[in-house]
Order: structure tokens, then sequence, then C-alpha cells
């Protein structure tokens, strides 16, 4: 009997850091198979250089090769065809169900990513979303079609946002950041330290990294406190400037613990709630500054 097994499916642009082949993923949310193809792989590259030829203006761009990205949830076998429809019909056509499947393959192939920059001494950490996908599908299929990255039913799902508020608040969210790279691409404006601290330790504890984000955050945050002292004429800013001060022995505590071993879950609660509270104070700063 054909064992059938259900899978969230990501299409890129490009080729991505980890090589093609078949990685067995373990850990709390139960086994999982990730299936990394290249799909119309350019020619090995040659080992000499060529010298440099004239360029064309009107000259078409290359064409691009397709990572395509198979996570297989091995840990839940489906009974037979008629349970693997229904299924699919569940898992496709209902938001949190996309939402969860989406999420969850995307940290699957982000954590093998991060450890193949780790493994490999590669400090240009390779990470993606699920927007940057061509396309992403759910589906199922069986164990050896899965291997190969092709499947015996599945459907496309759209990650867009629907209804004109939300597309105007997702222009709105596009354009801010557009604003502030102009201005500090342009000298206008520099970047803080603690912005790319915190989102350091922000990036490792939505990975699961708690050891990582706690190291993070102990020094992202005394950035916090030293640059942003003063930077706004605001009482919520003054206040939560304040709260941070106070529990600046916290992020300390917490980073220790964090060198000794694995934060337990008050601790991974508390990583997260100093995290957010620093946050709420860049957003703060970056709302009210403009």
């Amino acid at each position: 009997m054909t064992r059938l097994f259900g899978f969230a499916q990501f299409e890129f642009a490009g080729t991505l850091a980890v090589a093609d082949g078949r990685f067995v993923v373990r850990d709390g949310g139960g086994e999982r198979v990730l299936v990394v193809e290249t799909l119309a792989a350019p020619p090995p590259a040659r080992r000499r250089r060529r010298r440099p030829r004239d360029a064309q203006a009107d000259q078409l761009p290359a064409e691009l090769p397709l990572a395509r990205i198979t996570v297989v949830r091995a840990f839940e076998e489906l009974e037979d065809d008629d349970a693997a429809q229904a299924w699919l019909k569940t898992a496709s056509g209902e938001e949190e169900t996309v939402d969860r499947m989406v999420e969850e393959g995307i940290a699957d192939l982000n954590s093998a990513l991060h450890a193949h920059a780790v493994a490999s001494g590669d400090p240009n950490l390779q990470a993606v979303t699920p927007r940057r996908a061509v396309t992403v599908r759910i589906g199922y299929g069986s164990g050896e079609e899965l291997a190969d990255g092709v499947f015996t039913a599945a459907r496309e799902v759209d990650l867009g946002q629907g209804g004109t508020a939300s597309r105007r608040r997702q222009r709105d969210e596009e354009l801010s950041p557009q604003q502030r790279l102009a201005a500090v691409l342009g000298g206008r404006e520099q970047l803080n330290a603690c912005e790319t601290l915190l989102l350091r330790a922000r990036g490792d504890l939505n990975a699961g990294r708690n050891r990582e984000a706690a190291l993070q955050l102990r020094v992202g945050l005394e950035a916090l406190l030293i640059e942003l002292r003063g930077a706004l004429a605001d009482p919520g800013h003054e206040e939560d400037m304040a709260t941070l001060q106070a529990r600046r022995h916290q992020a300390g505590e917490l980073a220790n613990a964090a060198l000794s071993g694995a934060l337990d879950t008050e601790q991974a609660e508390a990583l997260g709630e100093l995290l957010g509270l620093a946050e709420r104070v860049l957003r703060r700063r970056r709302i009210l500054a403009g």
C-alpha cells in the first residue's frame, strides 16, 4: 500500500546556499524531510575566469535557475487517498492552516540555511521569507514522489493580503522603509547599532535559538539605552526607557543563563517580553521621528 504524506513546497528564483539533497529534520514538532532541488541549474563555473566581453544594452537577462524546496510531513502519514484529499481540502482551504504550514516549512528551510552558514563559516547568513517565493504549494504524495520533489495532488496558495484597507496598509508599510533606506544611503541618516543587534536577536528568537537571542539582547539593550537616551520628547518613550533601565540586570541574567545551557520556559518568556519592549521603543522612534 502506498504511503501518503502532506507537504508544503516553495520555489525561489535563483539558487540557495544549501546543496541539493534530502535532509531529515527532527525536533519537538515531529520528523520532517527537507528536499532541496535546483531546476534548470546553470553549467558548472569555469576554473579560469573568462576575459571581459562587450555588453549589449538591449541584451535580454539570463534565465535564472529555480530552487524547489519540499518540506514533507513525515510524522503524519495519511491513511489513504480519500483521507489525503480531505486533508488537502482543509490544509489549503483554511487561512490559519495555510499560514501555519507555510511558517513551519520556511522555519525548517531557514534552520537549514543557518546551519549551513555556521558549518561553512559564512557570515553572510541567507534567510528567506514566504513572500520571496515565486510559488507556494500545499499538497500530498507518496514518499517516493516527494523525495523527487513531485506529488500526487497539490494546490497553489496565495499569501497576499486582500481588501482595499489591507492593501493600503501594506503599501504604507513598504513605503516607510523605502524612505528611510533612501535617507541612509543618501547620508542623511545613520542606523543605530542597537537596531542591528536587536534585529539579530529577533531573528534568533523567532527561529527558536533562545540562547543566541539572549546574548544578542544583552548587548543590544546596552546599546539602545545609550543611543536612544533622550531621542524623543515623548512620555511613552521616557517611560519605556526607564523600564528597560530598571530591567537591564534581567537581560544580563538571561545572557549568563544562556552561557550555561538552554533557557527554561519562564526565562524564554522574559526574553520575549524584554525584546518586545525594546522593539516598541524602536518602532515609536521610527514613527515619531518620521
